[in-house]
C-alpha cells in the first residue's frame, strides 16, 4: 500500500488524428509532465455515440487493464487509463509506422511484391506477440486464457524503425477483464477469424493460429483467399472453402512454408499448430536454419524505402489511415 499520494499534474495535448475506427478514435498527442517535460504518445477516445453504453465502457477499461501488463517488445504499451468528463481513453505508446494494411496497400500502389523472408518474419513477430499473451497469468500465477480474436492487418502495426507490434486487444477473451457473449455473437473481422469464430462456438488460443495463418497467406499473396463481397460470404469462405496447395498460386512458396500455412488454417483444431511458440519456432526455423535471416533492421530498411520515410497525408487520408491535422489548442487534462 503506498504512503503517500504524488498529486503532479499532467495534460495530453492533441496534435493530430492518427486513425478513425468503427468504436474509437486514436489520436498523436503530447503528454506534458513536470519542467516541460514531453512525451509522444497515443490517445485512444470512446466515440461519443459509444460512451453511454455501460458494457462498452467497462469492456473499455477491461481492455486497458489486461493490456496495461502485457509487456512484450512485439504488443503496443499500454501507459494510462484516464477520464474526463465522463470521457474515457487510453494512452499507449505511440508507434512511427504504419499497419499492415497501409503496408500491403503501398505494396500495391508501388507494384511491389514483399520478399518471402520478410513476410514470414513479420509473420514470426506476431507470433511472439500471441505467445506471450497467451501465456500471461495472473498475480496468483493463474493463466487468464487470453484470446486476441482479432488478429488482423490493421491490428498488427509495422513500425519504420522495423519493429513489429501487434495492437487493440479490445474484443480479446481473458478471464475477469472483458465481458463475453462468445457462442452468442460472432467476434471479429469476417474475412481473418477462425472457423470456429465464423460458427459461433468458444474459442482457445489457437483461433489466433489461424487469424495468423490469413495473415502470412494475404502477405505471400497479395490478398485474402477468404475475403468476399460481404461479412456473410466471407464468413462462409472461412467455414468452407477448400484450403490451397500454396505451391500452386506463388512459386516462392515451397514445401516447408506450404506445410506452416496449412498446419495454421487447418479446420481440425487437432492438426493445427497447438500453441505459438510452435508456430514461431516453425517460422523462425524456416527463415534462420541455415543461417542469417531477416532482421527488425532488414524489414526498416524496407518499409522506410517503401514509404519513403513517410504516409504522405491525401494517401493516408483515402485509406483511413494517419491523416496530419493542424496542431490544435485541444488537450486533455488528467
Amino acid at each position: 500500500m503506498s504512503l503517500f499520494t504524488i498529486d503532479s499534474g499532467f495534460r495530453y495535448d492533441i496534435v493530430r488524428k492518427i486513425f478513425e475506427g468503427g468504436m474509437g478514435i486514436v489520436y498523436e498527442a503530447e503528454q506534458h509532465g513536470a519542467r516541460q517535460f514531453i512525451k509522444r504518445v497515443a490517445i485512444k477516445v470512446v466515440r461519443q455515440n459509444y460512451a453511454n453504453q455501460p458494457e462498452f465502457i467497462e469492456n473499455f477499461i477491461g481492455e486497458a487493464k489486461l493490456v496495461a501488463d502485457l509487456i512484450h517488445t512485439n504488443i503496443v504499451q499500454t501507459y494510462h487509463l484516464g477520464e474526463v468528463k465522463a470521457m474515457y481513453f487510453i494512452a499507449m505508446e505511440l508507434i512511427r509506422g504504419v499497419n499492415l494494411e497501409q503496408f500491403t496497400q503501398q505494396l500495391h500502389d508501388r507494384n511491389r511484391v514483399l520478399p518471402r523472408e520478410l513476410a514470414v518474419f513479420i509473420t514470426s513477430r506476431v507470433a511472439r506477440g500471441l505467445a506471450y499473451a497467451h501465456a500471461k497469468t495472473d498475480k496468483d500465477g493463474k493463466t487468464l486464457g487470453i484470446v486476441h480474436r482479432d488478429v488482423s492487418l490493421k491490428n498488427i502495426m509495422i513500425a519504420f524503425e522495423g519493429d513489429v507490434k501487434l495492437t487493440d486487444f479490445g474484443i480479446a477473451k481473458a478471464k475477469g477483464f472483458i465481458t463475453d457473449n462468445e457462442g452468442e455473437v460472432v467476434a471479429g473481422k469476417a474475412d481473418y477469424m477462425s472457423p470456429e469464430q465464423a460458427d459461433f462456438k468458444i474459442t482457445d488460443k489457437r483461433s489466433d493460429i489461424f487469424s495468423t495463418g490469413v495473415v502470412l497467406a494475404h502477405l505471400l499473396l497479395g490478398r485474402n483467399i477468404f475475403k468476399a463481397d460481404s461479412p456473410e460470404e466471407s464468413r462462409q469462405r472461412i467455414l468452407h472453402l477448400a484450403i490451397p496447395d500454396f505451391r500452386q498460386l506463388d512459386s516462392r512458396i515451397d514445401d516447408p512454408l506450404n506445410d506452416i500455412l496449412q498446419k495454421c488454417l487447418a479446420r481440425d483444431l487437432n492438426v493445427r499448430y497447438a500453441s505459438a511458440d510452435e508456430l514461431m519456432t516453425a517460422l523462425e526455423y524456416y527463415i534462420y536454419h541455415a543461417g542469417y535471416g531477416p532482421t527488425n533492421e532488414t524489414l526498416g530498411k524496407f518499409s522506410r524505402e517503401l514509404f519513403g520515410q513517410h504516409v504522405p497525408a491525401t494517401e493516408a487520408s483515402a485509406r483511413g489511415g494517419t491523416q496530419i491535422v493542424e496542431h490544435t489548442a485541444r488537450s486533455i487534462k488528467v
